[in-house]
């Protein structure tokens, strides 16, 4: 029997079940149980605590032997490796894009409150629409749906693949050409020890394409700084073969933007994704970087989407 580790959050365990079904297909003579353990994050889901809060303890129980892999939401994991781990699979990732809960983003009066916990998010928004108020949230996804039905925000603004995980619709779904997602948004992520036997076996449940489009994803984030709060927009995927990489910064107030785009070959992701930083660094991206993260701390993605047990 081999043991997974995950968060307690009604999405982490959403997300570890569709692995699980996943694997009991793909490796029949095994045996595939849940194993919950608690993170830092879930511990202080007020607090904004930066990169790995939810990651740490998983992955310390992956080390020392108390789980056997374990199931995360790749925007979850740092850019930088852990010394004995390695992502031994990345799942065809779900819908990459932000959504709204609440209404269409064009149809949203000005003065209207649109809760995210998202700096990438909340500086994009302002681009688009400057007359809304961007309202600091930072709990589960659930209870942020709550807080459009009870009155407290209008809107709120969340990665459309943990609503469709649980089973929640969204009233807009943003285009990335409109909002770009964060990196690896959409993806999960299955570790393991290096060199362990269950290393290959989860290996079956790799998807090249999404692999190699979150590798640059992730590239991307890594020249620019690596860490979660980093409020960096990038999608890229496959057209005709082709690896097309997208990125942005946006300043904190919306005013400014600098975006960058390349394609080749997916081979060289990775060299992809460091290329779109370059230029976005070329394009004056590393002096909007310092005005974000000067701002009142919030990471990004999924953590904060789903940042308590719900």
């Amino acid at each position: 029997m081999a043991q997974v580790g995950t968060r307690g959050s009604r999405l982490a365990r959403a997300q570890t079940a569709w692995v699980i079904e996943r694997l009991r297909a793909a490796v029949a003579d095994r045996r595939w149980l849940e194993v919950l353990v608690s993170t830092t994050g879930d511990q202080n889901g007020s607090v904004s605590l930066g990169t790995g809060v939810f990651v740490k303890e998983i992955e310390r129980a992956l080390l020392d032997g108390a789980i056997d892999i374990a199931v995360h939401s790749l925007k979850d994991l740092p850019t930088d490796p852990t010394p004995g781990l390695t992502i031994a699979a990345i799942p065809q990732r779900a819908d990459p894009r932000d959504c709204l809960v609440g209404g269409r983003l064009e149809d949203l009066p000005d003065g209207a409150r649109v809760g995210t916990g998202s700096p990438r998010r909340a500086a994009q928004l302002r681009r688009l629409r400057p007359g809304l108020q961007v309202v600091p949230i930072r709990c589960n996804v659930p209870t942020r749906v709550d807080k459009v039905r009870s009155g407290q925000v209008e809107a709120v603004m969340v990665a459309a693949a943990g609503l469709e995980r649980l089973g929640i619709p969204a009233d807009d779904l943003l285009d990335p050409e409109v909002v770009l997602p964060a990196p690896g948004q959409g993806a999960l992520a299955i570790q393991a020890r290096e060199g362990d036997h269950l290393a290959s076996l989860v290996a079956a449940l790799d998807h090249p394409p999404t692999h190699s489009a979150t590798t640059a994803e992730r590239a991307v984030l890594a020249a620019l700084g690596g860490g979660c709060m980093l409020p960096v927009a990038t999608y890229a995927r496959s057209e005709g073969g082709v690896l097309v990489v997208e990125a942005a910064v946006t300043s904190d107030d919306g005013t400014r933007q600098v975006r960058a785009r390349a394609s080749g070959d997916p081979a060289d992701a990775a060299a992809l994704g460091a290329g779109v930083a370059e230029r976005l660094a070329d394009l004056g991206a590393l002096d909007l970087l310092p005005e974000i993260t000067g701002a009142p701390p919030a990471p990004q993605g999924a953590g904060w989407d789903d940042a308590a047990p719900a």
